[in-house]
């Protein structure tokens, strides 16, 4: 009985809403999503995670691109899934990515086996036909019979940017003397024209290139690559959520990253810009709280 008198005594629901209302400010309109970033202290940043579909339908490709193109520097079309994916749905995504500003790589293991076979310049004409804007060339699992001047040069006969992978995929975790080696070879690469270097990881991050086989990130060996190439030209493949912590807390948040999952791509985005609670202890990551910001009461 006390409950239907303390309601009866409540006023009119619409009444209550304009009771609540008039204690908050009616003049100030709510913040957007990237006003309330900048209140926070969030910076702006570029884009410096490339996703990576491993054989996605392409309506999730679709979607993730309506969500997070902004965030996107980069759409790998991974592995050779694409090859024997229908075509038409192929172009489709390629396309999808253009519409949204978005650069499509195609994955290293198709170059691989196309220069083995032997048909390295029809493998370029499909990439350029289907839309792509770079490919991924390496020596993960094959030698190269070409020189990167070669490669590159062909490559851009087709308008074709170059990015080459450093590192093997059944070699297990690289080593001091290893890295320097590869340290020439991309010099060579950078110098024949590509446009960038991407570290090795597969989609394991885990016993092969910079990653022990518990998925521990060998920081000496990763701070090499960054000291000789600067973090604007090499690229570290990150698949696991272990990986793409470790790189953001290890470099900041100017690392570029690849081999990230589609889904898991706004969960990067979050650690790069101290919104994860992982991050947001953490100096160099967590956001810079704007002067004049109060404290709470």
């Amino acid at each position: 009985m006390e409950t239907e008198r303390l309601r009866d005594e409540l006023p009119p629901r619409s009444n209550r809403v304009d009771l609540v209302r008039s204690d908050t400010s009616a003049s100030a309109a709510p913040p957007s999503t990237q006003q309330f970033l900048d209140l926070i202290g969030v910076p702006v940043l570029a884009p410096a995670t490339a996703p990576f579909d491993p054989g996605y339908d392409v309506l999730t490709i679709e979607s993730h691109l309506a969500q997070s193109a902004h965030l996107m520097v980069d759409l790998k079309i991974s592995m050779a899934c694409w090859l024997i994916a229908d075509e038409a749905q192929t172009r489709r995504k390629i396309a999808a990515a253009c519409r949204a500003g978005v650069p499509t790589t195609a994955g290293g293991g198709p170059f691989e086996i196309a220069t083995a076979q032997g048909r390295l310049p029809d493998y370029l004409d499909l990439c350029a036909d289907v839309g792509f804007s770079r490919i991924e060339c390496g020596e993960g699992f094959t030698a190269l019979p070409l020189a990167p001047a070669q490669i590159v040069r062909l490559a851009r006969e087709r308008e074709l940017e170059v990015q080459f992978e450093l590192g093997h995929k059944h070699d297990g975790p690289m080593t001091s003397a290893g890295v320097e080696v590869l340290i020439e070879q991309g010099k060579g690469w950078l110098g024949a024209g590509a446009n960038s270097l991407v570290i090795e990881a597969r989609e394991s991050g885990a016993g092969v290139g910079l990653f022990d086989a518990q998925g521990q990130l060998h920081e000496t060996l990763a701070d090499r690559f960054a000291e000789v190439f600067g973090l604007s030209a090499v690229v570290f493949e990150a698949p696991t959520k272990r990986s793409q912590f470790a790189f953001l807390s290890h470099f900041g948040p100017e690392v570029e990253l690849a081999n990230v999952r589609l889904e898991e791509l706004l969960r990067v985005e979050i650690y790069r810009r101290g919104l994860h609670s992982d991050a947001f202890g953490q100096e160099r990551l967590r956001p810079r709280r704007a002067p004049g910001a109060a404290d709470p009461d």
